[in-house]
């Protein structure tokens, strides 16, 4: 089944393997000017105001002109403007101008009235993109650790979420996004289980206060579908930063559901996305072939997790054109097995990373790349099994963003896409010295690395703190929240 909203399904093919060696050779790249507007939503179109009392600093409020100056090395993600798959180019420059990647290249003039930084010594590259979390599940931090993913999801996921109320809601969500925010993560698909209307008006305003780009995947209730349409049009159309999803479960006994769900998302062109084969007794639900019989399966398709399809189902997979989440801390916490993403990467699957929300009980984008490397290189017993440093990286940033649709916005230092920027030090005890920056990224990176971060255009943490934002009354309002709730241990 397709629709005019579907895009036609690309040839797959065997994606090309990045390989280190690839990325040392030779340096260049080309520069493009580019630039446009940002439009803000008026007051009227802006959820209430924010139970914290920070207000933003200016350089979180206005994307400014602003020269990167003289980047040790830039990795673009984009072969067009630097060398190898991951577009390298050392002692670089990247112009943002009105919330978007105006130039890259060398010795770049700055405009007049244009913010100079000295990027000397910094790694700069894309911000992250989280392709799946349930942020709101900071509220069961550390919980139900001795259980696999039914008895989590008895214990603590559906215990705690009916007891959350609105204003509170806000109180977790807005703190793991300031945490997601804080290690690097400038996009993230936030899948939201069905909750009563004010919540979500509460939910987004927490993404939205929280400044980072965010997708909210909207699950409802069979019956409530039309739901998603009024939150798309109320609570997400007025925010730039926002965009939607239709959040599923996939299964043949919510089959109408189902249908009905997808039919709300081809109206509004939004992609669906569901949970899929994450624990081996979820195979008696047929969620593969509910999908299928829905007309659902294709490249407007998220699934996540989707560790225990079979060969056929792969193959399936790779010749719709349908996208997965890879989720390995999760899976692990969870003892829910080990995807197959090396195969799903021989069939041209794209392929993202994320979080998933209270099972990976923190955000750290560089635990969760060296987690899907090092997972696959003991189940295969093979160094240079899918994903390589590179890819994984890759899969980091641009491969996520394709993933989720969204690589024509986020996802490389493109000229013309939005300006979501890291700014890394690699002068510290955890990562020098200097050998090969590009593994070194993935092997000895942490949080603490990332000194800067814009989206948007906008400075949003600075020096290693996020900027308008008091950490400690966030913290302590989500501390009041959590002692309304019962023991999540």
């Amino acid at each position: 089944m397709t629709s005019p909203h579907t895009p036609p399904r690309p040839p797959r093919r065997r994606p090309a393997r990045i390989r280190r060696r690839s990325l040392l050779t030779g340096l260049g790249g080309a520069s493009l000017a580019a630039g446009a507007t940002l439009t803000a939503p008026s007051a009227s179109a802006r959820p209430s105001a924010p139970l914290t009392a920070a207000p933003p600093g200016e350089e979180a409020r206005t994307p400014r002109t602003t020269l990167l100056r003289g980047a040790a090395l830039l990795l673009t993600m984009d072969p067009g403007r630097g060398s190898g798959p991951l577009g390298a180019l050392e002692n670089a420059d990247v112009l943002l101008r009105d919330g978007r990647i105006a130039q890259v290249g060398h010795r770049l003039r700055a405009p007049a009235g244009a913010r100079v930084r000295d990027m000397a010594g910094k790694l700069v590259l894309p911000g992250f993109v989280d392709v799946h979390n349930h942020l709101w599940q900071s509220s069961i931090r550390g919980g139900c650790s001795d259980q696999d993913l039914n008895g989590w999801l008895t214990s603590c996921n559906r215990a705690t979420l009916p007891k959350i109320g609105a204003a509170d809601m806000y109180r977790f969500v807005h703190l793991s996004a300031l945490d997601a925010l804080r290690t690097g993560v400038t996009t993230v698909v936030d899948w939201v289980h069905a909750v009563p209307y004010e919540t979500s008006e509460r939910y987004v305003q927490a993404l939205d206060d929280a400044g980072l780009r965010f997708v909210y995947a909207m699950a409802t209730a069979p019956g409530e579908e039309e739901l998603v349409r009024t939150v798309h049009e109320r609570l997400l159309d007025p925010l730039p930063l926002a965009s939607a999803q239709v959040a599923v479960h996939a299964g043949m006994a919510g089959l109408d559901a189902l249908r009905a769900s997808w039919k709300v998302a081809r109206e509004l062109g939004l992609m669906l996305n569901s949970h899929v084969l994450e624990h081996r007794t979820d195979r008696a639900a047929g969620q593969i072939r509910s999908l299928r019989e829905a007309g659902a399966f294709g490249p407007r398709l998220l699934m996540n997790h989707a560790i225990h399809l079979s060969r056929a189902e792969i193959a399936l997979t790779g010749d719709h054109g349908v996208r997965v989440a890879h989720c390995p801390l999760s899976n692990m916490r969870l003892a829910s097995g080990v995807m197959p993403l090396p195969r799903l990467w021989e069939r041209g699957v794209t392929a993202g990373l994320g979080h998933d929300g209270g099972t990976n009980d923190t955000s750290d984008m560089f635990a969760l790349m060296k987690a899907a490397v090092g997972l696959q290189r003991a189940v295969h017993e093979d160094a240079e099994v899918h994903p390589t440093l590179p890819e994984v990286l890759r899969m980091a940033t641009l491969g996520g963003a394709e993933a989720i649709g969204m690589d024509g916005l986020v996802g490389s230092l493109t000229p013309g896409k939005r300006a979501d920027v890291l700014v890394l030090d690699p002068g510290t005890l955890n990562f020098a010295p200097r050998i090969d920056w590009i593994s070194q990224l993935v092997l000895n990176g942490q949080p603490t690395n990332v000194t800067d971060i814009y989206v948007d255009g906008r400075l949003r943490k600075t020096g290693g703190a996020l900027v308008g934002v008091d950490e400690r009354e966030v913290v302590r309002q989500a501390e009041q929240a959590a002692a309304r709730l019962p023991s999540a241990a």
